[in-house]
């Protein structure tokens, strides 16, 4: 199942045993987490039916007596798991994962790190009753076309001028975008197109100082304005952290050092 599919049916209230939730990309796994928490169970239930775990603080004994009782005055009970890469014998939990619970909600979220499929748990979890989300990091290439689907799920159109300064200065961190955009939902009527204006005014990137204005002025060799911009720079390196600026600035100079090498060839005119 896909990330969007998981959560459909996660708010059509369709759930299965077990969330086995792995990945470099922890955005992803916090949001099913979010989600499985948000309507799973009413929250005069949470109290003595949902548990919420730690994978250095527990082993799997003790786990299967959480995963194994029964829910008290309601439907489901919920175990959420988290840090599970921390645990040592997650994977005596092979056989609980072959035969759960039904009436458990079981959800393993094992961050910035892909679950070895080919141990025998990796292949128990390949059946039918558990949802296996492998979550991935975006290429940076494909932030931008992320971006415009998170607005769009935000009710707000964005300009593609305001995607690009977006992703040039959030980078492929999605908690980090979409916390941004989250504010940009709050402060603007639903259906409004996003612009530049309204990134500089809400995500509080400088209208004459970002990563935009520098390139520019590598562009036209503008020494005093690079020196301007690396003095704000300086001054605000938690708005601008250094290895943003560069990972901007590498991406600059590869389009540039493309772009001489492709000189003269019969592809390119001049």
């Amino acid at each position: 199942m896909t990330f969007e599919e998981i959560i459909r049916d996660i708010q059509a209230k369709r759930f299965q045993p077990v969330y086995f939730l792995h990945g470099e990309e922890p955005f992803f796994i916090d949001r099913v987490e979010a989600e499985i928490d948000a309507h799973a169970l009413p929250e005069t239930e949470k109290g003595f039916n949902q548990s919420v775990l730690y994978g250095k603080e527990i082993d799997h004994l003790t786990l299967l007596d959480y995963l194994r009782r029964y829910p008290m005055m309601s439907e489901r009970q919920v175990v959420i798991l988290r840090e599970a890469q921390e645990m040592k014998s997650l994977s005596e939990l092979a056989s609980y994962v072959e035969n759960p619970m039904p009436t458990t909600i079981f959800v393993v979220c094992h961050k910035h790190k892909k679950f070895d499929m080919r141990t025998k748990m990796g292949k128990v979890l390949q059946n039918k009753t558990t949802v296996l989300l492998e979550s991935k990091k975006l290429y940076d290439n494909q932030v931008p076309d992320w971006i415009s689907g998170y607005c769009k799920s935000r009710k707000l159109a964005v300009e593609p001028q305001a995607v690009a300064l977006l992703a040039e200065y959030l980078g492929s961190d999605l908690s980090k975008i979409a916390n941004e955009l989250d504010k940009l939902s709050l402060n603007l009527p639903a259906g409004t197109a996003v612009n530049t204006t309204h990134v500089q005014e809400y995500v509080g990137i400088s209208k004459d100082y970002n990563v935009f204005e520098l390139q520019k002025a590598f562009a036209m060799r503008d020494l005093p304005r690079l020196a301007r911009i690396r003095e704000h720079f300086a001054s605000n390196i938690r708005r601008n952290p250094l290895i943003v600026t560069i990972s901007s600035l590498y991406a600059y100079f590869s389009k540039v050092y493309m772009l001489h090498a492709l000189k003269g060839s019969p592809t390119l005119k001049w």
